[in-house]
């Protein structure tokens, strides 16, 4: 029964400690550290090859032309007009990364800008959207709530617009302020649909080289798609300059057959972002552009696993680990910890080249989670343990003796002593066998109990150290495994103390059972061997040697009542105790002739 309940209690604390971290998980709570640790792992830079070219408007644009809000729409007319130099000689796309929206000051410029940009149909201009709050129909007719609603909806010029393919350049951040995702297409109120600048420009090059269009990479419910970046900010070649176009620097024949963007690279003009290839540096939306493009014609599609799975995983991860690793070696547990880390780590690269994106942080986070649980768990157990056995450890052995064995625990694990000078006292209870024969069992170990501990709160309170209970006899020492001041004086009053406190308890004896009890003490010093006495599996800390016999023999002759001392005892506290010379009239086993005992009547 025993069993099945440590049993259930252990699976209960495996179901909670999983249940706790995929709990976490779905809470979201760690979610931004979570895309932060994807970024890091799966965001790679790869090389790229120079089909896609951008000409930026850029610092030495700026510096050469002017300021940006002083550019007239000529500017971009004669880039395009330059590039388009024949139908031969062209790029296969030009992607306008720059809104112009209605008509300028100067109807020449739009004039000529449609014009050069509707010359070989090679033209992506740009619109977008303003999203916010609103009332957003079903598909079941209803109306409801929703945060992803077009507010607004900006496109260029009807002359640019009628020659030209339009497509958005929405850059939607993630909840963290990353761009890693970008918008498949977005769906004003006149019902049209408007591509992605990127897909947008992937299919008019894919029309360019006769192939087929690009793939609808895996979207969420509201249409955005995971971006694989391959490169990071200023990775896509050097860019040219708008500069460089206008001057004949850069000819029509050196972009022929390639992709080319045209937008803000300055940093002044306001369009760059953090992106998943590099929190640090931000990259411009042109080159972002560029990026998505790539992915695109790799028909690199990846597919984000939806939650449910990987809670699911997360569960079932975290209730194998904790099974693995509970009660185990911290060596053991950290070596299954990194190992699972490592494994789960290769697992997750390798589905990503698979085209599937797992969560990053949080069954790593749970292995390391439940190695530094099952750690905190070992100490905290630990230290309750060691409490317990301390506490109960203290109700056999003299706390000096546990104490003193809790400083070193490294010098108790092997057998070992040392000589020391001290004093030992045995004591025994007289007349108990006789008495103990016509009570009941629990009569005599209560009557044992009470004698036992008087017994042992007159040697603690004297300093001394309790050894061990023989029996119905105890024996202590004095000066061991503390140093103690006047330790032959202590022993004789804890002596002292059990005669007094036996009287008391002898009287209650005799009104109960018409019987008493009483001590018969023997006490003496000198030198003995003190420390853990025993084998590796099975030790004592005791004191052996003809010290502690000597002890033990005048206790055993000791009658009722009675206080053996020796001679030895006697002259180390001449003066201060009234004793009366036996001689050598007992004789103690093991002992010449002459050996003086004593007897202690009063302590002066």
């Amino acid at each position: 029964m025993i069993k099945n309940k440590g049993k259930l209690k252990h699976s209960i604390f495996i179901l909670a400690a999983a249940g706790a971290i995929t709990l976490a998980a779905a809470s979201g709570v760690f979610r931004n550290a979570d895309l932060a640790l994807q970024d890091r792992l799966y965001q790679r830079p790869r090389p790229v090859d120079d089909t896609i070219t951008i000409i930026g408007i850029d610092t030495k644009a700026l510096e050469d032309i002017g300021p940006y809000q002083d550019w007239g729409r000529d500017i971009i007319a004669q880039t395009v007009d330059i590039l388009n130099e024949s139908e031969e000689v062209r790029p296969a796309v030009i992607g306008i990364d720059v809104l112009y929206i209605g008509s300028s000051s100067n109807p020449d410029a739009d004039e000529y800008l449609a014009e050069a940009a509707g010359r070989y149909g090679n033209v992506v201009t740009a619109c977008a959207a303003e999203f916010g709050s609103g009332i957003a129909e079903n598909e079941d007719g209803s109306f409801s709530m929703d945060e992803f609603v077009i507010q607004g909806f900006e496109e260029p010029y009807p002359e640019l617009l009628s020659v030209t393919e339009n497509a958005h350049i929405n850059a939607m951040l993630d909840s963290d302020g990353i761009l890693r995702h970008a918008l498949w297409e977005i769906k004003p109120e006149d019902g049209r649909s408007i591509p992605s600048f990127a897909s947008a420009i992937a299919n008019k090059y894919r029309e360019y080289t006769g192939e087929q269009p690009v793939g609808r990479p895996y979207t969420d419910r509201r249409g955005f798609w995971y971006v694989p970046f391959s490169g990071r900010p200023g990775d896509y070649s050097i860019p040219l300059s708008v500069a460089d176009i206008l001057s004949g620097e850069v000819t029509a024949e050196a972009l022929q057959g390639k992709i080319v963007l045209i937008g803000p690279y300055a940093a002044g003009l306001q369009d760059s972002y953090p992106t998943a290839i590099d929190h640090a540096e931000q990259m411009y939306g042109v080159e972002y552009q560029a990026n998505a493009v790539r992915a695109l014609l790799d028909e690199d599609h990846k597919r984000e696993a939806g939650a449910a799975y990987q809670l699911s995983f997360l569960f079932v991860f975290s209730l194998i680990l904790t099974e693995l690793m509970t009660g185990r070696r911290v060596r053991t547990s950290l070596l299954i910890c990194a190992s699972s880390v490592v494994l789960y780590c290769a697992a997750a690269l390798y589905l990503y080249s698979c085209g599937l994106v797992v969560w990053a942080l949080y069954a790593p986070a749970a292995a390391v989670l439940i190695f530094v649980s099952g750690i905190a768990s070992n100490y905290v157990r630990s230290v309750l343990e060691k409490l317990h056995i301390t506490d109960t450890f203290k109700r056999y052995v003299a706390p000096e003796i546990v104490n003193e064995v809790l400083k070193d625990e490294e010098a108790v694990r092997e057998p070992g002593g040392k000589m020391v000078d001290i004093a030992v006292l045995f004591v025994d209870i007289r007349g108990f066998t006789t008495m103990s024969e016509s009570l009941s069992p629990e009569e005599v170990v209560s009557i044992l109990n009470r004698y036992l501990t008087l017994v042992s709160d007159c040697i603690l309170e004297y300093g001394g150290t309790l050894d061990k209970f023989i029996g119905d006899a105890a024996m202590a020492f004095w000066n061991a495994p503390l140093p103690q001041e006047d330790y032959v004086m202590s022993a004789l009053r804890a002596a002292e103390a059990m005669r007094q406190g036996s009287k008391e308890l002898s009287q209650e004896l005799l009104e109960k059972y018409g019987r008493t009890v009483s001590f018969g003490i023997g006490v003496h010093a000198g030198k003995a061997v003190v420390g853990n006495i025993g084998s590796p599996k099975r030790m004592d800390y005791t004191a052996i040697g003809d010290t502690v016999n000597t002890s033990s023999r005048l206790e055993s002759n000791a009658p009722a009542g009675t206080i053996y001392i020796s001679r030895e005892v006697a002259d180390r506290v001449e003066g201060r105790i009234r004793c009366t010379s036996l001689g050598s009239s007992i004789k103690l086993k093991g002992k010449s002739e002459g050996f003086e005992i004593l007897t202690l009547d009063e302590i002066l």
